[in-house]
């Protein structure tokens, strides 16, 4: 049955046809146009009804392709480029057909000259809107989970599934392919709770990337905020699209894993004045985007050409709507907003944490237990605002990134570890916001793979066509002693170990970690870290290499359900050394969290101000459970010795990065020492009374044991 008319605007079926609806405040008129399969069209002139263009046609039917014509001033000093020969897609369409030919008459003007109106008409080189037939929305997930208790996968919809051989090949690469067995089995079986897309609005590639015979891989150039991808659909750019994305969606919930999208609100495909007008600038370019004070140009802050204007009221619906949408109807259940920073500028451009988007979602009971994930910064001034995106939201946190990167390649001491590992409180906790604020990552999209972050000393960008210019040149990264792929054993096992370490340090640390998709079986890029125009195997997932790593994907599994089942790792609240009490309020001589330093117990002044030192111990403990985690990054082997009664009577190591038969499958008594190889993550389980009087019992004979062993 089709969708009743609602006020919203866009494309709404009816029982006698569609009504399409466009906001358009500054439009003189406004043409509806539709298209044949031969690309005829026939124009429909709107009317102006409720605050917005509004046409009523009868027979239309769901995958009728269509646009809009807007007339009004063309006056680019003013910051109004209206030019009625350009067809615009609806900007709350819900499905989109294709890419733009730049060989066409895309643009609102004449070469060479922004302020003269190209009068062209673009109706063959752009995509067209398509009207969508109302579905029910996906199967809703039993319960999400909190961040606390997450593992976020960030995975590229393409890159995912595109060399998987369980796959078939008419699935891979698109959202039927994710959804397909083989691919949800490795999810749960890694311990992913929520898989987190790379944009999934429909975008499309910039001249200067098609102009090189490259596409924009990544997809961070939005043209659609309510239509999924078309060329991630494995049957059709007229609709099908919907309807694959939302069987995807169902089938991820019915395996308990969540869907978040990266989001891409800051800015769109349209790029600067000598972009195309596809959308936006069409339909009203003062008001859509940010412009300098002049109106003439663009104020850009995120890099891009331009920027969304969130302090205009009509944006702010817009974005809002499209998240609303993507909720109730596509079933997700969080965004990763990029580049955050500029949603909350205000209508001087200043950044405002104070501002209506995050008002607005606080308050709008449709985003209650929806994940809000910020990228917390952006390029204009003051944009980098890491920890101060307050209650309800979590951020990437790049100190993480940096530090964990620096720590394993042995430049760093351990000033900074206990911070990191223990959920980043100087960054989250002075606003009273949980460890769970802290996105932990070591990798993303956007740099090396964890493999190359152990294989490449420099980015090596040439395929890129940018000469190598492309891409950061601070990647904090260790080649392990040879710059790329090598046959040297010795070297590719030192690799295998120090991806291990991060990806256990990543698993093992307070806050929520998110692992790149294909890091946990040793994916690389050849040390491409900018591979945002490379589709292609560069950027693709080789699932021949499983086996290989087969040893990383067991930690991975292993980390992630130890993780899942130790409140120690994933209760959300910080640790200040707080003495621990048994059922009666006596303590047991033991803290929920504290540092040892291998010799003597906990870590003394001296320890946290030797910068050589590489050796640092994390003890969690609860009245019940406890846990002491080692991390080493130094290169040789070092004795540690088990810390004395009060902390624990039995010391078993549960899980390591070591190699098989490095260290002792037996348990250890305090004061007892192991030799810890170097470079090496070690958990141990601690058995710990949980009333003072077995501790009291415990220390007695531990004293009894050591002084008949003298």
């Amino acid at each position: 049955m089709p969708a009743r008319a609602t006020g919203l605007p866009g494309a709404h079926l009816t029982r006698e046809g569609c009504e399409f609806r466009l906001p358009a405040p500054r439009a003189k008129a406004v043409e509806l146009v539709l298209l044949d399969a031969d690309m005829h069209q026939r124009t429909f002139p709107m009317s102006v009804l409720e605050g917005s263009w509004y046409a009523r046609v009868l027979d239309v039917r769901p995958g009728q392709r269509y646009g809009y014509r807007v007339y009004g001033e063309w006056n680019p000093s003013a910051g109004l480029r209206d030019n009625p020969a350009k067809l615009l897609v609806d900007p709350y369409a819900r499905a989109i057909t294709s890419g733009v030919d730049y060989r066409g008459p895309v643009r609102d003007h004449v070469p060479d000259a922004s302020h003269v109106m190209d009068e062209r008409d673009s109706f063959a080189a752009v995509p067209l809107s398509v009207v969508v037939s109302h579905t029910p929305p996906p199967l809703p997930i039993a319960k999400r989970r909190p961040l606390s208790q997450s593992v976020i996968y960030e995975a590229h919809v393409k890159g995912l599934t595109r060399l998987h051989p369980e796959v078939p090949e008419h699935l891979r690469g698109t959202y039927a392919g994710i959804a397909y067995p083989a691919v949800i089995d490795h999810l749960k079986q890694l311990g992913v709770t929520a898989i987190e897309l790379l944009p999934v609005h429909h975008f499309v590639s910039e001249s200067a990337i098609a102009a090189r015979g490259k596409t924009n891989y990544w997809g961070y150039s939005t043209l659609g905020f309510f239509a999924p991808h078309g060329a991630y659909c494995s049957v059709g750019t007229t609709g099908e699209q919907v309807d694959e994305f939302k069987a995807m969606v169902s089938a991820l919930h019915q395996a308990g894993i969540e869907v978040i999208l990266d989001v891409v609100y800051n800015h769109t495909c349209e790029g600067g004045i000598d972009g195309p007008t596809l959308c936006f600038r069409g339909i009203d370019h003062r008001d859509y985007y940010r412009l300098h004070a002049d109106l003439s140009s663009d104020y850009d802050v995120t890099g891009c050409g331009n920027s969304l204007d969130t302090s205009k009221p009509a944006v702010l619906a817009l974005v809002l709507d499209s998240m609303r949408y993507w909720v109730t109807e596509m079933g997700v259940d969080g965004f990763r907003f990029d580049l955050a920073t500029t949603l909350v500028r205000d209508s001087h451009h200043h950044v405002d944490q104070n501002h209506p988007f995050k008002r607005v979602i606080a308050d709008d009971p449709v985003f209650d237990d929806i994940k809000m994930i910020a990228e917390p910064w952006d390029m204009g001034p003051f944009g980098y605002q890491v920890g101060r995106f307050g209650r309800g939201w979590s951020e990437w946190n790049d100190r993480y990134r940096g530090f964990m990167r620096d720590y394993w390649r042995g430049t760093v001491g351990v000033q900074e570890l206990a911070t990191r590992l223990s959920g980043s409180a100087d960054l989250f906790d002075g606003s009273d916001r949980p460890p769970s604020a802290s996105i932990n990552f070591i990798t993303a999209h956007d740099g090396f793979t964890m493999r190359d972050l152990v294989s490449y000393n420099h980015k090596h960008n040439k395929a890129n066509g940018e000469h190598n210019r492309d891409g950061s040149d601070d990647n904090r990264s260790w080649n392990c002693g040879v710059e790329g792929e090598t046959d040297d054993e010795e070297i590719n096992a030192l690799r295998h170990r120090q991806v291990r370490n991060l990806i256990a340090t990543l698993l093992l640390s307070r806050g929520v970690p998110m692992i790149t998709a294909g890091d946990e079986m040793g994916r690389t890029q050849l040390g491409n870290n900018n591979a945002y125009c490379q589709d292609n195997p560069t950027s693709w997932i080789d699932w021949k290499l499983a086996e290989e790593w087969s040893e990383l994907t067991k930690l991975t599994s292993e980390l992630t359900e130890l993780r899942a089942n130790s409140r120690l790792l994933n209760y959300d609240d910080y640790l200040y050394r707080s003495e621990i009490l048994d059922a009666h309020g006596q303590s047991l001589q033991r803290y929920n969290l504290a540092w040892m330093n291998g010799y003597s117990g906990e870590m003394q002044a001296h320890d946290w101000q030797d910068d050589g030192r590489r050796l640092l111990g994390m003890y969690l403990s609860s009245r019940t459970e406890a846990m002491l985690i080692w991390f080493y990054s130094g290169a040789h082997p070092i004795q540690i010795v088990m810390p004395g009664g009060p902390w624990g009577w039995d010391y078993k190591i549960v899980s390591s990065t070591a190699d098989p038969g490095e260290l002792p499958t037996i348990s250890l008594l305090p004061g007892d020492s192991m030799a810890l190889p170097g470079r090496t993550v070690a958990v141990m389980k601690v058995k710990v009374p949980s009333d003072a009087k077995t501790l009291r019992r415990a220390i007695a004979s531990l004293t009894r044991s050591r002084g008949s062993k003298r």
